[in-house]
């Protein structure tokens, strides 16, 4: 399980023992809403292993999860842009713990530490990769395949074979009606990739997953790992 977040740990080594106190140590409920579109933010946050969904609403039709953001990023990035108003909702989806900053301090710190500044950047900009991403694969490809992308993200946040979400969580990260979620899954769960049981999912293949998966987690992880290193 991880315990530091992956920002922090690519900063110099006093940078970061300051960014760090001025941060609190806080415990996050999974379905906690930290942020609403079009509300100014009064904190950001640095998943240490909390794991949090950004959501994006549109009406008529259910709420799709644009990123899911965990110990390798914050909530609140868009801050750097001088815009006060959060672009998305942002929502506990695993509970956890989470280093906590106030918006004024996050801001001292982005103006007087160059390096917070020049790494939070490359973050924002792939956060932006990752909701081209997301919009293009919620267009063209398969739920089961959305899905198996879906459980391997969430595994690389939480570093565990097993972890709680429900059909309507997952209806709600996938924008698709609890029934498909439940075909997918059986699906899923018929090819011995996984076990899924009362809100309960056991990964038993991750190779397994990786081969059903869609090619867009590849991608996201690739990101990552050229621009946040």
């Amino acid at each position: 399980m991880h315990t530091t977040n992956r920002l922090f740990d690519a900063l110099p080594r006093q940078a970061r023992e300051r960014a760090i106190a001025n941060c609190a140590l806080i415990e996050l409920a999974s379905g906690a809403v930290l942020s609403e579109p079009g509300v100014p933010a009064n904190h950001v946050y640095f998943p240490l292993t909390a794991f949090f969904s950004l959501v994006t609403n549109v009406e008529p039709h259910k709420s799709f999860a644009m990123a899911l953001i965990g110990h390798e990023g914050m909530l609140g990035a868009t801050l750097l842009l001088d815009i006060d108003d959060a672009p998305l909702r942002g929502v506990v989806l695993g509970s956890g713990s989470a280093l906590r900053m106030s918006t004024a301090q996050f801001r001292r710190e982005i103006e007087e530490r160059g390096a917070l500044s020049q790494l939070v950047k490359r973050y924002l900009y792939v956060l932006l990769l990752e909701f081209a991403q997301s919009s293009a694969c919620g267009r063209f490809h398969q739920v089961d395949a959305r899905l198996a992308r879906c459980l391997l993200l969430i595994q690389d946040r939480v570093h565990a074979d097993r972890f709680s979400l429900t059909h309507a969580f997952l209806a709600d990260l996938l924008g698709v009606r609890r029934s498909a979620v439940s075909i997918a899954a059986g699906m899923l769960q018929r090819r011995r990739l996984i076990r899924y049981s009362r809100g309960e999912i056991t990964i038993l293949s991750r190779d397994g997953l990786e081969h059903e998966s869609c090619p867009c987690h590849a991608a996201a992880t690739a990101n990552y790992v050229h621009w946040l290193g």
